[in-house]
C-alpha cells in the first residue's frame, strides 16, 4: 500500500516539476537596417559568450550606426564574404577581446555566418564578416601548424540573406584601396548601415 501511494504521488508531482523547469533563453536577434535593405542575425550568446557579448555591446551602444560594408571578397559566385565595422575609428572602438575558436564554441562558418576577423588571436575588436557560402577554412584546425585557431564565428543570418547577397554582388573598384590594403575588394558604392538594433526573437 505504501509503495502504491508513493508511486501515485510521484506521478502526480511529475507535471508540476516539468512546468517549473525554466526554458532555455532564446538567442538574441539583431536587425540591420541598411541602404540595401534589412537582414537579421541570430547571436549564439551561450556557445560564444565573449564574442557575442562584444558584438551586442557595439549594437547596444549604437557604435555600428552609420558604418559601411567596406570590403567584399568574391572568390566566385556565392562564395566569399563581406566585411563591415568601425574601421578602427578611435571613438567607436572597444577593447580587444579573448579569442573563441570554433573548436571551442562549435559555431562554425556556415553560409551566412557572422564572425570576427583578426590579426593575432585576442586582437579582434569591432570588425565583422558575413560568410557567403560555407567557409571551413576560417574554422580552427588544430592539425595545422602555427596559428591554427581560425576566426571567431558567433552567429548567422536568419532573415534577409538576399540583402547580404546584394551587398556581395555589388561592383568593386579594381584600383581603390583602404590605407593601401584590399585592392580590388573595395565597393564602388559602399552600402551604409543605417541602424543596428536588437529584434524580437
Amino acid at each position: 500500500m505504501r509503495r502504491l501511494l508513493f508511486m501515485l504521488l510521484s506521478v502526480l508531482s511529475a507535471p508540476s516539476l516539468a512546468q517549473t523547469t525554466p526554458a532555455a533563453p532564446a538567442n538574441p536577434r539583431v536587425a540591420f537596417e541598411t541602404s540595401a535593405g534589412r537582414f537579421v542575425v541570430e547571436v549564439e550568446a551561450a556557445k560564444a559568450p565573449i564574442t557575442a557579448r562584444n558584438f551586442l555591446r557595439y549594437v547596444d551602444q549604437k557604435r555600428l550606426d552609420g558604418i559601411v560594408f567596406y570590403r567584399t571578397v568574391k572568390v566566385q559566385d556565392r562564395f566569399g564574404f563581406v566585411q563591415f565595422g568601425v574601421q578602427n575609428a578611435p571613438a567607436k572602438m572597444l577593447p580587444p577581446i579573448k579569442h573563441e575558436p570554433t573548436s571551442q564554441t562549435g559555431v562554425i562558418h556556415v553560409d551566412g555566418a557572422i564572425s570576427m576577423p583578426r590579426l593575432a588571436p585576442g586582437s579582434a575588436r569591432g570588425e565583422f564578416t558575413i560568410s557567403v557560402g560555407a567557409q571551413p577554412s576560417f574554422d580552427a584546425d588544430p592539425t595545422k601548424p602555427g596559428d591554427n585557431l581560425g576566426y571567431a564565428a558567433f552567429g548567422r543570418v536568419v532573415e534577409g540573406m538576399g540583402v547580404v547577397l546584394k551587398i556581395f554582388d555589388a561592383p568593386t573598384s579594381p584600383t581603390k584601396t583602404l590605407q593601401g590594403s584590399f585592392k580590388g575588394e573595395v565597393p564602388l558604392a559602399p552600402v551604409k548601415v543605417l541602424s543596428v538594433r536588437r529584434a524580437a526573437a
